[in-house]
């Protein structure tokens, strides 16, 4: 009758032990905690009646000292646990251990909250007032700087808000950056990126892309060879991206920030190269995109701004499984200049048939720097008729060995080299390819593109590395199935275990 009466008080005691970690973690007297403490008070009480005569020779007993302390312990190791996790939630600290830092928020990101003044709200409207992804997302720039304010809001109970924002779909994410403020109806990090550059642009930069000499229509989303794509991702960025006919408007508008010209596959006229001639000479800046056999009457315009344009093409080896060494008119570039443009570019680019394009000579006022070379074992081959008649290539005494300069940047002060007022920027890319709607998204090529636009256009908090378009896989479970699954492995699974091994325990001993 002892040995039953102690039993079921140490199972008293365990079924305490789940019935107040139960309250404390869920904050509520549920069904599991109620059935728990109601079970150990029974039990306890049972216990107690039974042992009454004996608690004097128990709490004098040996083996009670060391159950005491055993007690004391746990106790302290509980608190200290519980000491550690009030620390974690009261300084936090996120620490992505991924190999591609996917919890991690992009430069990007991070770069245009970093660049905030004041505060920025971040006002999400969630079913119930929760939703663990979205809050997840809004941690992560949350944790950046301390002027981003997160508010969470049930619209269901706080529909004026939702009204007056009008706000139509859970898990929208309302963006307000002083009296500036837009909303996002899929909260992702690109999405809320995109929203902040936004709200925090003092002005809208108007990117004109030159159009009528048989350029990539920047309309055209369809082909692989449009640039529809590159002008939703400059759009996305908050620039303006209009189409110019110099042929109709005769010179480059006033409002234009940055001038775009892209594989034109007919010469342009002289009257189009003296508007871009009269644009730079102003202080203009513009990026130009010339794959081989194009912009031969823009060579001398580029050349007074130290820029020369290789008549060729540049070729690499690949080496392809089963087939040995072959020649390669997609060059990956893995090298890059020291730049504002190229700053934090550590990965690859593909420029498909690209020319070179070299730093000219340096002289006070110009500065011209290389920013993407090809590999040591691509050179620029200039026998051109046989390349693309035949497909064979070799390299010549008359050929330029690796590395090959395949994009420069520009910078000249039109006043320290006697040509007027202003600053001058040019970014020169021997190919078009990397930015059409086949390529822009492969490798870091996107990168590459709208950094450079960064750049042009003034704005250094955009030259950056994005957001990737893949992000990590999340599973998301319903409050019922995460509900489960806390009960079943944090108290339900331990609870049954300490049980058993408790009978097992109580079966050998009275053997």
């Amino acid at each position: 009758m002892r040995r039953s009466s102690s039993l079921l008080g140490i199972v008293g005691l365990i079924s305490l032990f789940f019935g107040v970690t139960s309250y404390f973690l869920v904050g509520q007297l549920e069904g599991y905690s109620t059935v728990h403490l109601v079970l150990a008070a029974v039990l306890l009480a049972f216990y107690l009646a039974s042992s009454f005569g004996e608690l004097g020779g128990l709490l004098s007993a040996r083996s009670t000292r060391y159950g005491a302390n055993m007690v004391v312990y746990s106790a302290l190791f509980i608190a200290l646990l519980a000491g550690i996790n009030w620390l974690g939630v009261r300084y936090n600290q996120r620490i992505d251990l991924t190999e591609q830092g996917v919890f991690t928020l992009s430069p990007q990101a991070r770069s245009v909250i970093e660049a905030l003044d004041r505060d920025l709200e971040l006002q999400a409207f969630l079913e119930g007032g929760r939703n663990p992804a979205i809050e997840s997302t809004l941690q992560s720039f949350s944790t950046v700087s301390p002027r981003i304010v997160v508010k969470l809001v049930d619209p269901d109970q706080q529909p004026e808000l939702t009204q007056k924002y009008s706000i139509r779909n859970y898990g929208t994410v309302r963006v307000q950056y002083g009296e500036q403020a837009t909303s996002v109806d899929q909260p992702t990090e690109e999405a809320l990126t995109n929203a902040i550059i936004k709200v925090t642009r003092a002005k809208t930069k108007v990117i004109y892309f030159l159009q009528g000499e048989g350029e990539p229509s920047i309309e055209d989303v369809e082909t692989p060879g449009g640039y529809g794509q590159a002008r939703a991702d400059l759009q996305n960025e908050q620039y303006r991206v209009e189409p110019l006919v110099l042929l109709q408007e005769g010179k480059v508008p006033e409002d234009c920030d940055v001038l775009a010209l892209a594989a034109p596959l007919r010469a342009l006229l002289e009257h189009e190269v003296e508007a871009i001639r009269s644009y730079l000479a102003g202080g203009g800046h513009a990026m130009f995109l010339l794959p081989p056999q194009t912009g031969a009457e823009l060579a001398p315009v580029l050349a007074r701004y130290g820029v020369e344009l290789g008549n060729d093409v540049v070729v690499d080896q690949v080496v392809r499984l089963f087939q040995g060494p072959t020649l390669g008119l997609e060059p990956m570039i893995e090298t890059y200049g020291p730049h504002p443009i190229t700053r934090q570019m550590t990965e690859r680019t593909i420029f498909p048939l690209t020319r070179s394009v070299s730093p000219g000579e340096s002289v006070p006022g110009l500065t011209i720097t290389s920013i993407a070379k090809t590999s040591p074992s691509s050179w620029s081959e200039s026998d051109l008729e046989t390349l693309f008649a035949q497909s064979q290539a070799s390299l010549e005494e008359t050929d330029q060995s690796g590395p090959i300069s395949v994009g420069v940047a520009v910078t000249a002060d039109l006043n320290e080299l006697g040509r007027g007022d202003g600053q001058v920027r040019l970014v020169v890319y021997g190919t078009a390819g990397i930015a059409d709607n086949k390529r822009i998204n492969m490798l870091f090529n996107r990168d590459l593109f709208l950094n450079s636009f960064g750049w042009l256009g003034g704005q250094e908090e955009l030259v950056s590395i994005r957001p990737r378009t893949v992000r990590s896989s999340r599973v998301q479970f319903s409050r019922e199935e995460a509900s489960t699954i806390f009960y079943l492995s944090v108290l339900i699974v331990p609870e049954f275990l300490m049980v058993l091994g408790l009978v097992v325990w109580w079966r050998r001993s009275s053997l």
